[in-house]
């Protein structure tokens, strides 16, 4: 825009947008006399005061135009007061200046005059029109010259919000669109010393962070604020060789703050992960770690060196404090950390940043230690006073067992195949303790509850635990009998067991409207397939022709259920099937049918393939996710109001291989056998042997005729051909132990009582006032987390508005203890030093962090004697 343009917008805005009558323009460098006779206003007046005599003029403003409006130029500078004859109009008219600086100073609406040197100092940056255009919005009538440049250089950088600790994460940011070389600046650092930017950015830095050097570089900063935000939440002194590049101490809060902000940060966190990278090589930080504890380190977030050394120090003390374990320090610890920045599931994975990896690390550390926790409770193995007795402990307790070790080996899978091997030692002790330890003592306590005669094996019955072979007797038939409108569907999913279905069932009482419960019942023996799943159709009788099992007379095989199904107003069908079905077409589906079986084959056939038998768990994993989604669809879409889940069989896993001493000492199948697996032998008539339990599938599944079995003794194997980790078909309680689980429809007003939600946090104390640059708050979790009351992770800091005044802290509330004291947890927070008042109201604010959504607000004074006075 040239001169004579810019000077008409401007006067043009004075007469016609403000309202101004007389406008007084004195150019004593007479820069525009030629340029005035081209500037026509409309309504305006122009009179050159060095050609008009001034009483004239005043008798013309006053008197005879006094309405009118005026522009007085004159190629001089302001009279003195005793001279100027216009001085009473002067006081009540507009005074102009045409210069540069002058014309940016009006349309940028400042109110201080004195800006305009430093606007005309500054005038490379406001060479070009569109960089004027976007600090307009930024700029507020009172800015000072400090609050300008703080502008100008957000404009340059692309910076979203003129504040020091933005610009400071926007520089940095920049670094990283590219190879990263700290000693060559970013790109917008030529941009800033174009336009003389880079002197006051670093006067700011200086009188917020105490940085100063003769020769300041980004490169230097970095390093400084990093190693500063270490030391501080380091419990202990730094290195004396490192100690020179801390922050002074007046300052380092606000190092604190401003490097916590860039963690949390959306869009320029993964800056910080490079970044902080590339700085604690250079530092050396891992050298500084080694003798560290993990208490000492707690707090720190500021690399991920640190994270590994955390990590890698809690698995070894898992290790070594095994026969000790203290399972809640560790689930402290671990939560702790999968909370912050490294470990978070709520921020973006990446490889400077491997979140999935850590957070699964941390998580096989709290499956190891609850583990371990749990073997100590039974140093002596399991006692074995009756079948009934262990049966009832594996349902209430010994599962759990199963459980921790699945969730050990799911989550170190996680972690290593994303090549981070720091469990594989603990990995190692784990499978001891569960083979050799966990599997073998059961083996044994089981074995002499069920070993004839008088054994398990003999009767097959325990008390009040009904038998698979009556399940539809037990469990469906009678919902059905209570009213001609009932209906219901049984999932039957393979090889799904209990401790998986106690998982399902946590997982199904955490949705709104469903009531699960779940309960066991006594797997047919031996525990295979085709015999499990004939015993969950409704039949009179079983029977065995040649290895097919009959079903009052007809074959149980995939093929023919749907027509035994039929015979009581029933159908069959696949998982993969009802739900490729719409709404409607479910409907449908099911329309007018009093029994729906929906079989579900994830865990089975993944496990029993030697070749993909490794992904057991992983199936296990997608099992649970998809029956959720089968019963939720059920519910939700088809009408059901009664829903069972439960299975054919359960089975053993083990992540090591099965060796030759597991094998059992059978040389040759006995003459008469009609099916020989790994885990179970069927024929007639079969012999006792002193490496096998030998019974009648009359006493073990209800079945006609003369049928007998082997099974091996433990845990054992005949054989081991097509995989050998992955089994069922015996009599081990991981078999047996059949689940049921029972989901309901609740509706009504019982309804309410199913909703879920996140546990309540509250800040204890009522008067909260904030007196030094560190301040801890208690927070306490309200009510313990259940299957309806979920945990919640919070973030936490104090506020002035929208601006947070200290450092972000993530942490997260899952305590499932009964103990108010034991769910309580303190919160530490770092205050920025800046300006604070008394008067001024500040909030302590907890949101939740997956949703943003405010959870609660309480006010705080901070009362900072030194800021404050200072």
């Amino acid at each position: 825009m040239s001169d004579q343009h810019q000077i008409h917008a401007a006067l043009t805005r004075l007469f016609n947008d403000e309202g101004q009558r007389i406008v007084f323009w004195n150019d004593p460098d007479k820069e525009f006399q030629n340029t005035l006779p081209f500037i026509i206003l409309e309504g305006v007046t122009v009179l050159r005061l060095d050609e008009v005599g001034a009483l004239e003029t005043k008798i013309r403003l006053e008197r005879g135009e006094p309405d009118g409006k005026f522009l007085l130029y004159s190629p001089t500078e302001e009279p003195d007061y005793e001279d100027d004859w216009l001085l009473d109009i002067r006081f009540y008219s507009h005074r102009f200046r045409a210069d540069r600086a002058s014309i940016l100073l009006h349309e940028l609406r400042l109110v201080n005059p004195h800006l305009r040197t430093h606007l005309a100092e500054r005038r490379k940056f406001f060479d070009a029109k569109d960089r004027l255009q976007k600090i307009k919005p930024l700029v507020a009538p009172e800015d000072t010259a400090s609050d300008l440049d703080r502008k100008m250089i957000a404009v340059v950088i692309k910076a979203d919000l003129p504040e020091l600790f933005n610009l400071i994460r926007s520089i940095f940011d920049a670094w990283t669109e590219g190879e990263i070389d700290l000693d060559t600046p970013p790109a917008v650092w030529s941009q800033m010393e174009k336009f003389d930017l880079d002197v006051p950015f670093w006067a700011m830095v200086k009188a917020t962070f105490g940085y100063e050097e003769e020769t300041p570089t980004l490169k230097n900063f970095l390093l400084r604020l990093l190693l500063t935000d270490y030391a501080y939440h380091l419990k202990g002194d730094v290195l004396p060789s490192l100690r020179g590049l801390l922050l002074p101490q007046i300052s380092r809060s606000n190092a604190v703050v401003c490097l916590a902000q860039w963690r949390d940060s959306s869009s320029k966190g993964t800056s910080y992960n490079r970044l902080s990278a590339e700085a604690a090589a250079i530092l050396k930080i891992e050298d500084h770690l080694t003798n560290l504890e993990i208490d000492a380190l707690a707090d720190v977030m500021t690399f991920l060196a640190v994270e590994k050394q955390i990590a890698s120090s809690l698995r070894e003390r898992v290790q070594t404090t095994a026969a000790t374990i203290n399972a809640e320090d560790v689930r402290a610890i671990a939560t702790r950390r999968q909370a912050g920045h490294w470990a978070s599931l709520n921020l973006a994975d990446s490889p400077a940043a491997p979140r999935q990896a850590l957070h699964a690390v941390y998580a096989a550390l709290v499956a190891a230690a609850n583990f371990y926790a749990l073997w100590n409770l039974h140093p002596s193995g399991f006692p074995d006073p009756d079948a009934a007795t262990l049966y009832r402990a594996y349902e209430k307790e010994l599962y759990r067992f199963d459980q921790l070790y699945r969730h050990f080996c799911e989550s170190a899978d996680t972690a290593e195949e994303q090549g981070w091997n720091i469990l594989k030692p603990l990995r190692t002790d784990i499978e001891a303790h569960y083979v050799n330890g966990y599997l073998t003592h059961l083996a044994l306590a089981w074995g002499q509850c069920i070993e004839p005669p008088g054994g398990l094996l003999s009767q097959w019955r325990i008390k009040q635990v009904p038998n698979q072979y009556r399940f539809f007797d037990h469990t469906v038939k009678p919902w059905l009998e209570e009213g001609e409108n009932r209906r219901a569907f049984v999932i039957i999913s393979d090889a799904f067991r209990y401790e998986a279905a106690q998982e399902l069932t946590t997982e199904l009482n955490g949705k709104y409207r469903f009531e699960a419960t779940l309960s066991s019942q006594l797997g047919v023996l031996p525990s295979y397939t085709a015999l499990g799943m004939a015993s969950l159709l409704p039949h009179q009788t079983l029977a065995y022709q040649g290895s097919d099992v009959r079903v009052d007379g007809k074959s149980s095989s995939a093929s023919e259920r749907n027509s035994i199904l039929h015979a009581i107003g029933g159908l069959a069908c696949k998982y993969d099937d009802l739900m490729a079905k719409k709404k409607e077409e479910g409907r449908e589906f099911v329309k007018n049918k009093r029994v729906v079986y929906i079989y579900h084959d994830t865990v089975d056939a993944i496990g029993d393939d030697g070749k993909t038998e490794g992904k057991t768990f992983a199936a296990v994993r997608m099992a649970i996710n998809e029956l959720a989604a089968l019963v939720s669809y059920i519910i939700n879409n088809l009408n059901g109001h009664y829903v069972v889940v439960t299975a054919d069989h359960g089975f053993l896993f083990t992540e090591t291989a099965r060796v030759e001493t597991d094998k059992s000492p059978l040389k040759d199948k006995p003459d008469g056998t009609v099916l020989a697996k790994k885990r179970y032998l069927i024929g007639q008539p079969l012999h006792d042997h002193d490496s096998v339990w030998h019974g009648q599938l009359s006493v073990t599944a209800g079945a006609e005729g003369n049928m007998e079995f082997w099974i091996p003794k433990g845990a054992n194997l005949f054989h081991f051909v097509g995989g050998a980790r992955f089994v069922h078909g015996g009599a081990m309680p991981q078999e047996i132990v059949v689940p049921i689980v029972t989901v309901k429809h609740v509706r009504g007003k019982s309804a309410q009582e199913t909703k879920t939600r996140p546990v309540t946090v509250q800040v204890l104390g009522n008067s909260h006032r904030i007196t030094t640059a560190q301040h801890r708050f208690q927070l306490i979790q309200m009510e313990p987390v259940s299957d309806r009351v979920k945990p919640i992770t919070l973030r936490i800091a104090v506020y002035e508005d929208e601006e947070a005044v200290t450092n972000i802290q993530t942490v997260k509330f899952e305590s499932g203890s009964d103990t108010l004291d034991e769910r309580k947890q303190w919160v530490s927070l770092v205050l920025k030093e800046r300006q604070y008042h008394k008067k001024t109201p500040y909030r302590l604010v907890l949101r939740d962090a997956d949703t943003g959504i405010e959870q609660q607000s309480v006010d705080v004074m901070i009362n900072r004697a030194f800021t404050d006075d200072f």
